[in-house]
């Protein structure tokens, strides 16, 4: 018996082992995974943040319309009520007095009252609650657009930043190179001790800069990690971009389609919309109101209702009211004011986002024209910079040059490789720009 509990016990050590290795590992594949672009996106827009707060706003304005919706149906309502008077109720006849009532009265009602006439009220706040629905929409569709932006310009300022860690290793290993040489040369006698510290003091510095480039990785990638909701830490890996596309915008064309698309602009639309509503709605106070009252009541002189000894215990009625507030000091005229100014100030709103976006659309139109010009030309340096200092360092071998010459040709082309970069990745980053500017993903 004990050896069966104690192969039971082994067999389930084992397993719970197995599991655990088995989640750790299954872990570890994620940590590992490499993220491509599209991947990242769907990511982040299924779990940033700012979308789920508009969706949950989204909701809130579903159960609004359903609020809005209920208006028109009839509400129903019961009451009880329990009265104890000090003195009964009685009445002088001929000088008779005749009780009327008991000292103790109890009373229910149970009432329908359906609205049939309310100035457009009711109708008028549902639409405006439908078209509440359609704003948060709008604002969902604007959320979606600037996270799924800043997921690429995180993107690819990972890229960037780790071509510029590269550019640091490069720098660091072809120094490191350059000051074997200047040592083996200073101890043949070939040259002087201050061209080998030169050398010595750029290996120091470019050792500071690879440091800082590897913090600027993973603050690029502590930032991406923010967007798309996962550890801060993790060590996330994207794939690298290295071919551009080409862009298909025309700037007339790119500011019209942002009028169009850009989500801000639908929602102003629809709340101008809702402001006409607003003026409606303010307006049916102008109006009487008209219900249809429903009523089924019981009194008596007991808890239950049921015994009345001078009256009938229960009755029902049905009741056309019709009620109008016709003076209230200006109030009615004063809300009718309030959103009429209010579609006012939508309205010069709208024309002065209106002229942001086509400002916000050029301005990223001409700097996509400029990054994609910075490619050809830093393109062109890079290859001028990689053959001087190819030349540089074979005349040095050969003792034609010095350390200074080595140094400036290292510097130019680190610098080169840096604006190659630069302008790869910034031209991508500006594409990204345009296409948030446009109202594309």
């Amino acid at each position: 018996m004990r050896v069966h509990k104690l192969f039971t016990l082994i067999i389930t050590a084992g397993l719970t082992i197995y599991l655990s290795l088995a989640v750790i590992a299954s872990a570890t594949d994620v940590e590992r995974t490499t993220l491509t672009l599209d991947k990242a996106i769907e990511i982040a827009t299924a779990n940033n943040t700012i979308i789920k707060e508009v969706i949950e706003n989204q909701k809130t304005a579903i159960e609004e319309q359903k609020s809005a919706r209920a208006d028109f149906l009839p509400k129903a309502s019961a009451a009880y009520s329990y009265t104890r008077l000090k003195d009964g109720p009685y009445s002088i006849m001929g000088g008779t007095q005749i009780d009327v009532g008991d000292n103790d009265h109890y009373h229910w009602d149970l009432t329908l009252r359906q609205p049939l006439f309310t100035g457009f009220a009711l109708s008028t706040r549902y639409e405006m609650a439908k078209l509440g629905i359609d704003i948060k929409d709008a604002e969902k569709e604007q959320a979606v657009l600037d996270v799924v932006k800043q997921v690429k310009v995180a993107y690819f300022n990972i890229l960037l930043t780790k071509k510029f860690l590269l550019v640091a290793d490069e720098t660091v290993n072809q120094l490191k190179s350059h000051v074997r040489d200047a040592e083996k040369f200073y101890e043949q006698e070939m040259i002087p001790y201050n061209d080998l510290l030169r050398s010595k003091v750029a290996l120091a510095d470019a050792l500071q800069n690879r440091v800082r480039a590897e913090g600027s990785v993973e603050m690029a990638v502590s930032a991406f990690n923010t967007l798309l909701q996962i550890d801060l830490n993790r060590k996330t890996d994207v794939e690298d971009i290295i071919d551009i596309t080409p862009y298909s915008f025309e700037l007339t064309n790119s500011i019209k389609e942002a009028i169009e698309k850009r989500p801000e602009l639908k929602a102003l639309r629809l709340a101008l919309k809702n402001a006409d509503h607003g003026v409606t709605l303010a307006q049916s106070s102008y109006y009487p109101k008209v219900n249809l009252v429903g009523s089924y009541e019981q009194n008596g002189d007991n808890p239950s209702v049921t015994e009345n000894d001078y009256g009938n215990t229960h009755n029902a009625c049905v009741t056309l009211q019709a009620r109008w507030t016709f003076f209230e000091w200006g109030k009615t005229r004063a809300e009718v004011n309030k959103y009429r100014r209010n579609k006012s100030s939508l309205a010069e709103k709208f024309k002065g986002i209106e002229d942001s976006i086509k400002l916000e659309v050029k301005s990223a139109f001409l700097a996509l024209k400029v990054a994609e010009q910075n490619i050809r030309t830093a393109q062109e340096s890079l290859v001028q910079a990689k053959e001087n200092r190819r030349i540089t360092n074979l005349q040095y071998q050969q003792q034609m040059t010095t350390s200074t010459e080595v140094l400036d040709a290292r510097t130019f082309l680190t610098r080169a490789e840096t604006n190659y970069y630069g302008a790869l990745y910034g031209y991508m980053i500006s594409l990204a720009e345009l296409e948030r500017a446009v109202g594309r993903m």
